[in-house]
């Protein structure tokens, strides 16, 4: 999907470090997962409302129960490690439905395009992750691995089910990466 490698972050100084980043790990992929099941499902709901779209309504409840499992699991994770969730969750709730229902109403293609985008952001968010705590946990490296292949799967889906042949497909796709890019680093920390 990406050729560039994965961007590794020098690990932090302090006592502590390791503890407080990933925390953030935990806290920006639960936010994630999260915003992932109401963008499916928002989208899930326009289509259901229209005539003659099975397929679609089909794929995304495969969609959004996949990325339901994924939010399981970091809900756990934050759990069982004492990691509050981000304050932002009440925005990211309104802004990840109105994401998915304003791409569903678009059309098919649209939505199709958004899946595209947000997929490959967290693509490279996951691979990123991965090469950076493959040595202190390999185990949450491994599911995270399991994650991204997962969302990968839905990006390639994406992609066939003409995401790119979407209105102002570059435009939207440019907004959709940079406000996941954005929700990334403020989830980390807020």
């Amino acid at each position: 999907m990406t050729d560039a490698a994965p961007h590794t972050p020098l690990p932090r100084p302090g006592l502590g470090a390791d503890r407080a980043r990933m925390d953030e790990i935990l806290r920006v992929d639960h936010a994630g997962e999260y915003a992932a099941v109401l963008i499916y499902r928002a989208q899930k709901a326009v289509f259901e409302g229209r005539k003659a779209r099975g397929d679609i309504v089909r794929d995304l409840g495969e969609m959004q129960d996949q990325e339901a499992v994924h939010l399981a699991r970091f809900e756990r994770l934050l759990n069982e490690r004492r990691v509050r969730p981000t304050a932002m969750t009440p925005l990211w709730r309104i802004a990840a439905s109105a994401l998915g229902a304003g791409t569903a109403l678009i059309g098919e293609k649209a939505a199709h395009a958004c899946t595209e985008a947000v997929e490959s952001v967290i693509e490279k968010h996951y691979a990123d992750q991965i090469a950076e705590i493959g040595d202190r946990d390999p185990a949450l490296a491994a599911e995270l691995k399991q994650f991204r292949d997962e969302e990968l799967a839905h990006h390639d889906h994406a992609v066939e089910h003409g995401s790119r042949e979407a209105p102002a497909y570059r435009l939207l796709s440019g907004v959709i990466k940079a406000g996941c890019r954005a929700a990334i680093k403020i989830s980390e920390k807020v």
